[in-house]
């Protein structure tokens, strides 16, 4: 922790918190505000459904790619330099997207902007271990976990929205126009964190030797999966909902924002509840209680599912509770890979969205296609990558039960 951070930031509190919390959604914000224009996109630019697609897959594989290296370059430079550039990259990027002729220029452009927006996200969750000790960490992580489960369900509302006010270019000049304020709002409130005797050398040899101190520390690895991988219960429902909600549920275009004000709910209440328990309960408590939450939930949904027809009138909820218990346990496993090297917190931020990124990928690319189609299988791929995380916490408990032991040390 830089003990002369905080004399950096004049405002209160929460002003900061939402400063970091907007970093933290622009990456997961930017996947899915374009969504709803692919059949528009599709017929103005000539493009096949697989070419679209692959300007979803090339935006998060170039996220993935990147997120390696934007915490480590912090580690480095300073925290403030990377979030600078990263934001101008990734505004740039947008005005690429907004003014392409080609679907390959489109695919090109995105990539760039999954290339750049990580930088917002895995820089901030460095700069609040930087500024604020445990319990407070958690409390600020709590908020920042708000914003990144809030930005994929309401990104489709608000690319809907512009879709039918303006066109798909709309889409992203708007994206253009929240790169430009966000850079501004950094350059002239975001404070340097990492103080300079902290910062690691800048060296091939050196960052070699970083990702393999974390890459061989089955610690970090366990926790990483226990993080990244469970989101993707809650987000593979997001990615399916054109399918899910309208061919499923039977639902209008129109009613689908019931199931992304239930999820968003589920999200700031769990985020709420972490917060207001940061340094009463140990970690190790609070995951618990999470896991317990999503593996409750995501059974009954599973059995729901397979005895009865899925219907709006509860196929809806066990997704927001499934959100809850995830909001609930998320912030406090991330605070823990952060602490498990600090001299390295921006690589472990970076290592940690990789993880969770490719996850991302994977379910987009790979698992979303295969099940969408059935309410059985949407239940079942969620529970299985629950139960993944699931399992890397419990071998973690069992092999290092010392970790999320103490309430003032997370």
């Amino acid at each position: 922790m830089n003990p002369d951070a905080r004399k950096h930031w004049p405002g209160p509190q929460w002003a900061f918190s939402i400063l970091l919390a907007l970093l933290g959604m622009l990456g997961p914000f930017s996947i899915d505000t374009y969504l709803p224009a692919f059949s528009s996109i599709s017929q103005s630019l000539g493009a096949t459904p697989l070419q679209m697609q692959q300007t979803l897959s090339a935006y998060l594989f170039g996220f993935a790619f990147m997120a390696l290296f934007h915490g480590a370059l912090s580690d480095s430079f300073g925290r403030r330099p990377v979030v600078l550039w990263g934001v101008a990259a990734f505004t740039l990027a947008s005005v690429g997207c907004a003014l392409a002729q080609s679907i390959e220029q489109l695919i090109f452009f995105r990539a760039m902007q999954g290339l750049s927006t990580g930088a917002g996200i895995v820089v901030s969750r460095a700069v609040i271990r930087d500024v604020y000790p445990p319990a407070q960490a958690q409390k600020v992580m709590s908020q920042v976990t708000i914003f990144f489960g809030v930005a994929p369900a309401i990104a489709p509302m608000v690319g809907g929205w512009l879709l039918v006010h303006a066109d798909w270019h709309g889409i992203f000049w708007f994206l253009t126009g929240v790169g430009l304020v966000l850079w501004m709002a950094n350059y002239f409130y975001l404070p340097e964190t990492l103080q300079r005797a902290d910062r690691q050398q800048f060296h091939p040899k050196n960052l070699m030797a970083g990702y393999w101190q974390l890459g061989s520390d089955p610690r970090f690895v366990l926790l990483a999966l226990a993080s990244g991988i469970p989101f993707n219960g809650m987000f593979l429902y997001v990615l399916s909902a054109p399918v899910f909600l309208g061919e499923i549920l039977d639902l209008q275009p129109q009613q689908f924002f019931w199931f992304f004000v239930l999820t968003i709910s589920g999200i700031m209440g769990g985020a709420f509840v972490s917060g207001r328990v940061a340094g009463k309960i140990t970690p190790k408590r609070q995951i618990r209680n999470g896991f317990l939450i999503m593996l409750i939930i995501g059974l009954l949904n599973l059995v729901a599912n397979l005895v009865f027809k899925a219907h709006v009138s509860w196929a809806l909820f066990p997704i927001a509770i499934f959100a809850f218990g995830w909001a609930m346990m998320v912030p406090v496993v991330t605070l823990l890979v952060l602490d498990l090297h600090p001299d390295r917190r921006g690589m472990a931020s970076s290592l940690q969205m990789f993880v969770g990124s490719s996850a991302n990928g994977v379910v987009a690319g790979v698992i979303s296609p295969l099940v969408m189609h059935s309410a059985v299988g949407l239940a079942a791929a969620s529970v299985m990558m629950m139960c993944l995380g699931l399992g890397a916490w419990m071998f973690i408990r069992k092999r290092w039960p010392e970790i999320g032991q103490k309430v003032d040390a997370l």
